[in-house]
């Protein structure tokens, strides 16, 4: 009987009867240890009209990949497996083993998780149940998680228990419930239940000991019947005691065959008896243990009663006895499936080097890293090393493990390993891969400086003895200046930069020749001495055509060239081939580098659809740097159409993330053109001016809002300002000879010194290639200036343009302005264009129509986009009616008329 917890079970009753109505979610059920979630679970477990998956976190197994995750998919695995799309069907057979296959991104698993509760769905609603979520491997986590985050119509509720002090289990964005200790009157009620002939001072030591921790409060009567009245111990300790007292008074045989559960605790009764064989235990043994509660029987399952059960039994045997005991398992684990643990058991075995040990666990690594499982890769590289016989073996398996960590995003440890081993490397390409590992790692943590200082030094060591390895870690070392935003780091990596060469002929030129391109944008300097850059960023990016990281540095480099289109092109056939492959770590940065060149193009819709995409997936993978970035581009998307509270939070959230750093810069441009639309000139110049002035002004957003600044500039009457701006930009026009660029730096030119021609040059400039927003600023500015030269006619033609112009786009702030001139000239009240019915969609919506429109079924858009078919259906579902459209055939007229 569960005592007290009515209001956390009426939450939980709440989220069951939304995913029978179809409405999924997700809740994460965190406590300390012995403190009801278990039981929290159990009570809610059995639910007749759905299906149950039940799953749980092994604390022996956090280092097999993928384990967590098939212990809860089994029962369903052999009916649904067959039916998912194909790379997601491979992702699941090769994570599990079941298949060989290119490796699977774990995200791309993650996806089949979701493809596959949905489908459950179908036939009724789904319950899954994880236990000791703390102790799931990572990729198990991962996938999971991923699952979890994108529920929506599938009729699934997920429900994870967490232990407090464990293993992190981070799950942003999912709800949350904290269990605290029963109160009084459950506690006494659960204790009087289960011990009726306490005497009154035990009962009155329980109830005050215990702090209504449900586990204590059970299992601590036995103990303190035979305490005296002392001084407390911890929580964990005393019920570890009390544990430990119950496993002693056990015949030996039977402690054996505890101690065989504990080391392995993955409740295989097979491996179970064979393995306590070798001690002298066998099934005639367990009753025993059963009878004392410690174990239960289920099948061909055995579990201990509870995790504390198995730490204290484990804990308490001494080391002999341990070791003994992983022996005996490691010999039990004779099936070719079984190789992952019984390397692991081997290794906890071994007392020193031992050379054949270290060899399994190291093929078990090259197989949880093929997996995507790097975490698990890492752990077994590492104790692969400790037991390498060979020290040049030693140094290279630290070196992988450095490897995988970083992959997993552990950097910390990451880094720790790479120190290890980058001190006793002595082949030069390990050492500059490990010191490229430490620079990473040190500036993915914002030691940026730490991080440019080890680039730089070892390129400088490099360049007389492999010159083409020293221009790949100055790649390095110029990513990190140029994300730091630091003129001083920038200046100093260009003057090495200058000092590098290679031999003629050498395939690596056009990467030389780019990276001398991005020194000079980011200090400043002039470009005409170098080759013309969409032929660099051509020759590059075929060179470096199969590394997304390489291409999206190039993309980069165009960006700042003014080479948008060229970007675009070159940037979404990496996002086109991260969806077909899976390969979703790379996408947030790929998405983020796509919003930035629609951005610059004037596609706001498809910027925000890109934007929003790589915040959610760069929150999903742990990629807060790209997250902030999604940001800063969606806080400027919200400042052109006005939205100051999304303007704000988004830009907040970015400022937040990484202060003034390159993640700040969007998002300050942001604010400031947030407050110029609505008129705040001197909010808008103290928001321009952080850049302006800041040590980051030859960075892109610092750069392309000096025309921003420039209008602020002029309205405010601070011309010698506006002028030194504007001969800043006249400097990036030249760099970067693009139409529309150079249409801004005349509007410039006419805001300062007003005339007819300069305007009309800016305008037909605006016209070769046009930006809507850009071109409708400047026949706004240009109205404004008709109007107060009293030449009404001209100015109504240029700002009824301009209001169209801000009004297809949803620019309202801008359009009223607009509006209002008209007004002020007489025009009286004109018909507001709408912005269209794509406006009326969310972004994910907008996402999914054009996808549908293209005629891909809902199987194809879901696999496209990391969501479960259900869910593409009921966002069609909710866009049809506002589209105005009742199928899929009338949506590609609708979106061709729109464009």
């Amino acid at each position: 009987m569960l005592h007290g917890r009515q209001a956390e079970r009426t939450l939980v009753v709440e989220l069951l009867a939304g995913a029978r109505a179809g409405m999924s979610g997700a809740l994460v059920i965190r406590g300390e240890p012995g403190i009801g979630k278990t039981a929290l679970l159990e009570s809610i477990a059995t639910q007749d009209d759905m299906q149950v998956l039940r799953g749980v976190g092994i604390e022996s197994e956090a280092e097999l990949s993928f384990s967590g995750l098939h212990l809860l998919l089994h029962p369903v695995l052999s009916r649904h497996l067959p039916g998912l799309p194909g790379p997601q069907r491979q992702a699941l057979e090769g994570a599990f083993g079941l298949a060989q296959g290119p490796p699977a991104d774990r995200m791309l698993v993650g996806l089949a998780v979701l493809t596959l509760l949905s489908e459950l769905g179908e036939s009724s609603p789904v319950l899954c149940v994880i236990d000791d979520a703390q102790w799931l491997d990572r990729p198990s986590a991962e996938a999971l998680l991923f699952a979890a985050r994108r529920l929506s119509a599938e009729d699934v509720a997920m429900i994870f228990a967490v232990r407090d002090g464990e293993a992190p289990f981070p799950a942003q964005g999912l709800a949350e419930l904290r269990l605290g200790g029963l109160s009084a009157e459950a506690a006494a009620a659960l204790v009087d239940e289960r011990e009726r002939d306490l005497s009154p001072e035990v009962r009155r030591r329980v109830l005050a000991e215990a702090g209504g921790n449900p586990l204590a409060l059970i299992e601590l009567p036995a103990a303190l019947r035979s305490l005296p009245p002392t001084g407390e111990l911890p929580l964990t300790s005393r019920l570890l005691r009390a544990f430990h007292a119950q496993a002693v008074r056990l015949p030996t045989p039977s402690r054996d065959l505890l101690l065989v559960a504990a080391a392995d605790d993955t409740g295989d009764l097979s491996v179970l008896l064979r393995a306590a064989a070798a001690l002298g235990a066998g099934v005639e043994d367990l009753p025993v243990a059963e009878k004392a509660g410690l174990l239960r029987v289920e099948g061909r399952n055995v579990s201990f009663r509870h995790p504390l059960v198995r730490a204290a039994v484990y804990q308490g045997a001494p080391l002999d006895r341990r070791l003994r005991a992983h022996r005996a398992l490691a010999e039990a684990l004779t099936e070719p499936e079984q190789a992952d643990r019984r390397a692991w058991h081997l290794a906890s075995a071994a007392t020193g080097p031992d050379g054949q040990v270290a060899a399994e666990l190291a093929r078990t690594a090259r197989l949880a890293a093929a997996r995507k499982g790097y975490a698990a890769a890492a752990a077994a590289y590492e104790r692969a090393a400790q037991l390498a016989q060979d020290a040049d073996e030693a140094t290279l398996l630290l070196a992988r493990a450095a490897d995988t960590a970083a992959e997993a995003g552990e950097l910390v440890r990451a880094q720790t390993l790479a120190e290890r081993a980058v001190a006793r490397a002595r082949d030069p390409e390990q050492r500059a891969a490990l010191l490229r590992i430490l620079a990473n790692a040190a500036a993915g943590r914002g030691f940026l400086r730490q991080a440019h200082r080890l680039q730089s030094e070892e390129a400088a060591r490099l360049a007389g003895a492999d010159p083409r390895q020293a221009v790949e870690m100055m790649m390095d070392a110029l990513h990190t200046a140029w994300f730091a935003g630091d003129q001083e780091l920038t200046a100093a990596t260009a003057a090495q930069l200058e000092a590098l060469t290679l031999p003629d002929g050498d395939a690596a030129w056009p990467v030389l020749r780019l990276q001398r391109w991005l020194a000079s944008l980011g200090t400043g300097q002039a470009t005409g001495r170098l080759e013309h850059l969409a032929d660099v960023v051509d020759q590059a990016a075929a060179l470096h055509r199969h590394s997304a990281r390489d291409l999206l540095l190039i993309c980069q480099a165009g960006l700042l060239g003014g080479l948008e289109t060229q970007a675009l092109e070159l940037v979404g056939g990496i996002v086109a081939r991260s969806r077909e492959e899976g390969k979703v770590g790379v996408l947030p940065s790929a998405l983020c580098y796509l919003a930035v060149a629609q951005t610059f193009l004037g596609r706001y819709r498809d910027a925000t659809t890109s934007a929003s995409e790589a915040c959610d997936i760069a929150t999903d993978t742990g990629q807060p740097h790209w997250a902030g970035h999604a940001r800063g581009v969606l806080a400027y998307l919200s400042a052109v159409t006005g939205d100051r509270e999304s303007c704000q939070e988004l830009a907040g959230l970015a400022l937040d993330d990484q202060g003034e750093r390159a993640l700040g810069h969007r998002a300050r441009w942001a604010l400031g053109l947030l407050e110029l639309g609505h008129g705040r000139a001197q909010d808008a110049l103290e928001h321009l001016m952080v850049l302006y002035r800041g040590p980051a002004a030859h960075q892109l957003p610092a750069e392309r809002s000096l025309p921003d600044l420039v209008e602020a500039a002029v309205r405010l009457g601070e011309n010698g300002l506006a002028a030194e701006a504007l001969a800043r930009f006249d400097v990036v026009a030249r760099r970067a000879p693009q139409p529309w660029i150079e249409a801004l730096l005349h509007r410039g030119r006419a805001l300062l010194t007003p005339d007819d021609d300069t305007f009309a040059r800016a305008l037909r400039l605006h016209e070769q290639d046009s930006r809507p927003f850009d071109h409708a600023r400047t026949r706004l500015l240009y109205g404004e200036y008709l109007r107060r030269t009293r030449r009404k006619a001209e100015a109504r033609r240029q700002l009824a343009a301009a209001l169209e112009g801000f009004d297809r786009i949803g620019a309202r702030p801008w359009a009223d302005r607009a509006q209002a001139e008209l007004e002020a000239g007489g025009a009286g009240l004109t018909q507001r264009r709408s912005p269209g019915v794509l406006a009326l969609l969310t972004p994910q919506e907008l996402q999914i129509v054009r996808l549908a429109a293209q005629g891909l079924a809902n199987r194809d858009i879901a696999a496209q986009l990391f969501l479960s078919p259900r869910t593409v259906g009921h966002h069609l579902y909710r866009a049809f009616p506002k589209l105005g459209v009742g199928s899929r055939q009338e949506l590609a007229a609708l979106l061709l008329s729109e464009q």
